[in-house]
Parts: structure tokens; sequence; C-alpha cells
């Protein structure tokens, strides 16, 4: 049985091989996993090829004033939400220029559950220029990890890169 470190380290070097052949970039807004995408990306030879950066976005305070998102969406959704991953990967978008952007907003734990969103729910944004009309195209999904803070984080991470992967085979990015 493959370990999720190695399962990250395999899906990050995809993530490098696929998008470098597409002559694409890439980027990462992250809250919840606290730069742990980003750090897998770069233990891969070679991730300069593609990868740009990233903003790690842990308090609301960064996710409006380098991201853009509108304090409203905060206000009213809250920053776990479907609307506040979509806006962080817009925002990750335009402030590192790439041509797809990646955002996740979740609850690691062991607190911080909120009506309807116990510990584990974490949403994963995207954003990507569509290479018909050039016009961005941006997203959301919510997922639902079980286990510690840990696993929980370590699961979002390869969600994230799976994700990316995703997007780039289906040429959506």
């Amino acid at each position: 049985m493959i370990d999720i470190t190695e399962e990250i380290y395999v899906k990050a070097a995809e993530l490098i091989e696929i998008s470098s052949f597409e002559g694409m970039t890439f980027g990462f807004a992250e809250s919840l996993t606290g730069g742990l995408i980003s750090s897998s990306v770069v233990d891969v030879p070679g991730a300069s090829k593609a990868f740009k950066g990233s903003v790690v976005s842990y308090t609301n305070e960064v996710k409006e004033n380098v991201l853009g998102v509108p304090a409203e969406i905060i206000d009213t959704c809250n920053e776990v939400s479907d609307e506040c991953a979509k806006a962080m990967a817009e925002g990750a978008f335009s402030v590192l220029g790439v041509d797809l952007a990646v955002s996740v907003t979740g609850i690691a734990g062991p607190t911080g559950e909120l009506p309807g969103k116990p510990v584990g729910t974490v949403y994963i944004g995207y954003c990507f220029r569509d290479s018909a009309d050039h016009e961005s195209i941006s997203g959301s999904i919510r997922m639902n990890f079980h286990g510690g803070r840990d696993e929980i984080r370590y699961n979002t991470v390869l969600a994230a890169l799976n994700m990316s992967i995703k997007l780039i085979k289906e040429g959506k990015a």
C-alpha cells in the first residue's frame, strides 16, 4: 500500500509534467493546508517549469486584502463556502498571473465546526482561462474528509492536485 505522502509526490510530479507539456502555468490559494500544496509541488525537481507561486491565506484579512475576496462573501457565506473558494481561486488567478489557479478552504479540526459544516468540510475552488474564448471560468466543489487534522489536510492536498490534473487533462485549463 502506498502511503499518502508518496501518493502526493507522485501526483505533484504528474501535475508538473502535464502542465509543462501543455505549456501552462499554475498556482494556489491555500487556507487550511497552510502551504502544503505548494510545498508538495516544489519537492519535485523541475517545478519551476510550470509552478508560479501560491498565496497562503490562512486569515480572512489575507483572503480579502491579497486575494480580493469580497468581505460580503465572508460575512454572508463565511470563509468555508463555495463562494469563498471560488473567489480565492479567482484572486489567485489574477494575482499570480497563471493559466490555472486552485484554492482550498475548510475545517481541518479538531475544532471549528460550523452549522452544516462539520470538521472535514473542504471547498476546492478553481479558475482557468478557457482556450476557446479566452474568458476565465471558475467554480468550486465541496468535499468531506474524515480523520484527524493531518489526515484532512493531506487528503485536501491530494484532492487539489487531482483537480488540477483533471482540469488540464480535460482541456479545461
